[in-house]
C-alpha cells in the first residue's frame, strides 16, 4: 500500500493524540463580545506626521474604547505605524499635560496657569517681539536700463516684516486651518515660516 507523505503525517498525528489520550470533544469555539460591538464608529486622521493615514475611532458612553487603521483610506490601507496606533494614548494618559504649564526665568518648577493668562501672555510677547524687530523698509538694489546700459542702482522698499519670530507649523493642521495659520502669520510680517513635514 502505497502512502502519501500527506497521509503519513495524518496517520503519525493521530496516533500519537491516541497514544497521549488527547480527547478534543470538550474543545468548543466560544464567541466572545468584541468591546466595540455596541460603539460608535467615526473615520478621523492620524494627528501624527504629515502623511495624513486613515483611522477609525470606536467611542462608547463618550469614552475612545478602540482606535484602527481605516481599510478603506487611500494611504494606509487599514495599516498603522507604531506612533499611529499609540493615538489610543492621546486622551486616555495619565501623564498627560491637560492644561497649560509656566515655568518662570530661573524657576526650577512648573506650575499651572489658566487658559486666560497663557494666551495674554503669549500675546504680549508676540507684541513686544514684532516692536522690537520690525522693519517698515528695506535697502535693496536693482538693475535697470539706462538707454543700452543696465545700471544698479539702491533703493528703499516697503517690506513690512519682522525678523524676530520664525514659525514651525503642525502637520495635525489641515489645509483650511494651514491657510489660515499662514494669512494670520503673513500679517505679523513674519518671514519665516516652516511646516512639521518639510524636517
Amino acid at each position: 500500500m502505497a502512502v502519501s507523505r500527506r497521509d503519513f503525517f495524518k496517520l503519525s498525528g493521530g496516533g500519537l493524540a491516541a497514544s497521549l489520550g488527547l480527547s478534543f470533544a470538550h474543545l468548543e469555539a466560544k464567541a466572545e463580545d468584541l468591546t466595540i460591538r455596541y460603539a460608535k464608529e467615526t473615520t478621523s486622521i492620524c494627528p501624527y506626521c504629515s502623511v495624513g493615514c486613515g483611522m477609525i475611532v470606536h467611542t462608547l458612553g463618550g469614552n475612545v474604547v478602540n482606535i484602527e487603521g481605516d481599510p478603506d483610506h487611500p494611504i494606509n490601507e487599514g495599516s498603522l505605524c507604531p506612533k499611529g496606533s499609540s493615538v489610543f494614548q492621546l486622551r486616555d494618559n495619565k501623564a498627560r499635560v491637560t492644561t497649560p504649564m509656566y515655568r518662570a526665568p530661573g524657576a526650577s518648577e512648573w506650575k499651572e496657569v489658566s487658559w486666560d493668562w497663557a494666551l495674554d501672555e503669549i500675546a504680549l510677547k508676540i507684541k513686544k517681539t514684532r516692536d522690537a524687530s520690525f522693519m517698515p523698509t528695506s535697502k535693496i538694489k536693482i538693475k535697470e536700463k539706462v538707454g543700452s546700459v543696465e545700471v544698479e542702482k539702491e533703493i528703499e522698499a516697503v517690506v513690512n516684516r519682522t525678523m524676530g519670530m520664525a514659525s514651525v507649523g503642525s502637520a495635525a493642521l489641515d489645509n483650511e486651518e494651514c491657510y489660515l495659520y499662514q494669512k494670520f502669520l503673513r500679517g505679523l510680517g513674519l518671514v519665516y515660516i516652516e511646516h512639521q513635514a518639510r524636517i
